[in-house]
């Protein structure tokens, strides 16, 4: 996150003395990536953040690949993916590849008797339903339709709902997810024809602060497994810190369209970006207004990416048959564009109430099973 931000105590320097009310010293923690030369933010705790019990069971969540090379367009129908009580075991990864899972989860409860740590991954939580509140080690975020969760690899965090009906678009990132860097000076602030700005990114303000022992279940995530650590005291220990690695949120709603006379391609969408991939956000906007315009999306080749669309809400002009929590994949190298009839329907039209996030990689996705059990197979015959 390329903006600082402080919570809680803290003491004047880093790396100096910093103690409590009987004398003992808090525990500095440096949390960063990248080594040292990435984004990193200086935590305090109560305890040693260091401090395991016990490493108990240890079990495979890596995505079982049915389709390595593909060149077919596919229709997945996301809301048929089942509601689990467990969060983690409603995650459900339907495309893949080296840089990035996307996943589909459906979770009826809040994680009550653990907390979950990905050691890998940043993740992205897009909220499709429900509402709650995003727990973290570093602070707390209320969270609703429509929200971005952004949480760096390695916070430890909870994820509490005040409904059991909830829908998550998730997606794991193997490399650091940054605001797009054409939006920002090199200062890093976000300039004026960035689509969203500093005030718009929410931050952690409230730090929840445990001084507790006892026996604390962390489900940490690492290279496709889940391992089961037990650790001496509350992971929510944190008295305070600073810096640039954090959790926030970010509404798809406070994401300003960009708009011009002619149809402009989809980087002007762009919300996050990575060295790997790109996530963008469709919300309703004004069309083209050209007097000649078509406002309908041109045919064209993903030659270099595969593109994700999942269909959050409103009417998607650019296709037939498609519904919310409908994602649609086109793959790179093969050509796509308006189904039959979209382009002349969009004709005259003046605005459009879609909204979608897209996700568009640079390596092609593979397709697992858990994919294959909402797919329509016939989706790529749609354009005849």
């Amino acid at each position: 996150m390329p903006f600082y931000h402080k919570l809680g105590k803290i003491p004047h320097k880093r790396h100096t003395q910093f103690r409590k009310k009987d004398g003992s010293l808090y525990h500095e923690q440096l949390f960063g990536t990248i080594g040292f030369d990435g984004m990193s933010t200086n935590s305090y705790h109560e305890h040693r953040p260091t401090m395991v019990k016990e490493i108990r069971k240890q079990y495979s969540v890596a995505p079982k690949v049915v389709k390595q090379n593909n060149v077919q367009s596919y229709r997945f129908r996301g809301f048929q993916v089942s509601p689990e009580n467990d969060y983690l075991q409603s995650r459900k990864i339907v495309l893949t590849n080296t840089d990035c899972n996307i996943i589909l989860a459906a979770p009826k409860q809040s994680t009550k008797s653990y907390f979950y740590k990905n050691a890998d991954a940043d993740e992205v939580i897009f909220v499709h339903k429900g509402t709650g509140k995003l727990r973290t080690m570093l602070g707390n975020l209320n969270f609703k339709y429509g929200d971005y969760l952004v949480i760096p690899r390695g916070i430890i965090y909870k994820l509490d709902f005040n409904t059991e009906d909830n829908r998550l678009f998730i997606v794991e990132s193997y490399n650091p997810v940054y605001t797009p860097k054409r939006y920002r000076n090199w200062f890093g602030q976000l300039l004026e024809h960035s689509p969203f700005c500093e005030r718009d990114i929410r931050r952690p303000e409230e730090l929840e602060t445990h001084n507790e022992k006892g026996n604390f279940v962390i489900n940490v995530k690492k290279q496709n497994e889940i391992i089961e650590m037990v650790y001496a005291t509350h992971p929510f220990d944190v008295v305070g810190y600073d810096g640039y690695n954090y959790p926030y949120a970010l509404s798809i709603h406070d994401f300003e369209p960009i708009t011009g006379r002619i149809h402009l391609p989809p980087p002007i969408h762009q919300t996050f970006e990575t060295d790997a991939f790109v996530i963008c956000s469709f919300v309703p906007r004004l069309y083209d207004y050209h007097p000649q315009a078509i406002p309908a999306p041109y045919n064209h080749s993903n030659i270099d990416s595969d593109e994700v669309l999942y269909y959050v809400d409103g009417d998607f002009m650019s296709r037939n048959d498609i519904a919310s929590g409908h994602i649609s994949l086109h793959p790179a190298g093969i050509p796509h564009g308006p189904h039959p009839g979209a382009v002349e329907r969009s004709i005259g039209k003046k605005a459009t109430n879609e909204l979608a996030v897209m996700v568009d990689t640079f390596k092609p996705l593979k397709i697992t099973d858990e994919a294959l059990k909402i797919a329509d197979e016939d989706y790529y015959k749609s354009w005849l």
